[in-house]
């Protein structure tokens, strides 16, 4: 389950993602599958050669894509947020949800 952004937040990411950006959203986020992550950034682009370039740079297997709602993304948790984001510039994202870094 999602939660802590604005509507207008996922809209504006739908939107990058549907015009062939890479696009970022960092939300809440709570699974009993990953103890101690409480956040999950998506890493979204509906140009998949696009979306796998990106993802190669980062050490991240296409088949880690989720194709769920028509919104090609990779799910960023743990160890692979935290790096990425702190790579990418955008840690931010992680201080917003106050996450310890």
């Amino acid at each position: 389950m999602a939660f802590g952004i604005k509507r207008q937040e996922l809209t504006a990411w739908k939107q990058d993602v549907q015009n062939g950006k890479i696009a970022f959203l960092t939300h809440y986020w709570i699974d009993e599958r990953f103890p101690g992550c409480n956040t999950v950034t998506k890493v979204g682009c509906n140009d998949i050669q696009k979306l796998i370039a990106w993802g190669n740079q980062h050490g991240l297997q296409p088949e880690w894509i989720d194709y769920k709602e028509g919104f090609p993304h990779y799910d960023l948790f743990g160890k692979y947020e935290l790096e990425i984001l702190e790579k990418e510039g955008l840690k931010e994202q992680l201080e917003r949800f106050k996450k310890n870094l």
